[in-house]
């Protein structure tokens, strides 16, 4: 994907352009610049007064977890700290209204560096995985193979 022209080349073009060293067609080819892109930002100098890029919005929707909401998640994450997302999600869909997918729930709570107390669903495994320990399958050695001949 192509990158946006920097700050200091429109203002080196504009600057050139208003001292009338040539057309926008001129300094276009002198700058390797496209013409369209020389006459876009004239025309935005000439509206906004300015020679910096204008600055970027915000893309995409507005979240619908507002900071009342944040700070809603926050109360009931320090009164209890060993909430699931599960049970979060519940409590948002019940008291707030709002549905939210686990993932984005997660990313909310990440965005304001609140962590969930860790609780596991099901005891650690009673067997130890080893690696390159010999032991195969069920927990036997296997046999050597004895060749007689």
């Amino acid at each position: 994907m192509a990158s946006a022209y920097s700050n200091d080349l429109r203002r080196k073009f504009l600057e050139a352009y208003q001292r009338g060293e040539g057309s926008l067609e001129t300094l276009a080819g002198r700058f390797g610049v496209s013409l369209g892109w020389a006459e876009k930002i004239w025309r935005r100098l000439r509206e906004s007064g300015k020679m910096e890029r204008p600055a970027g919005g915000k893309r995409g929707p507005a979240s619908k977890v507002t900071p009342e909401i944040q700070e809603q998640l926050k109360d009931w994450v320090k009164q209890q700290p060993d909430l699931t997302l599960e049970e979060l999600r519940g409590r948002l869909k019940q008291q707030l209204r709002l549905r939210i997918s686990v993932s984005r729930l997660w990313m909310v709570l990440r965005e304001l560096d609140l962590r969930l107390k860790k609780s596991h669903s099901m005891p650690p495994s009673k067997t130890l995985q080893r690696a390159n320990s010999g032991v195969a399958y069920g927990g036997q050695r296997r046999a050597k193979s004895i060749r007689t001949g």
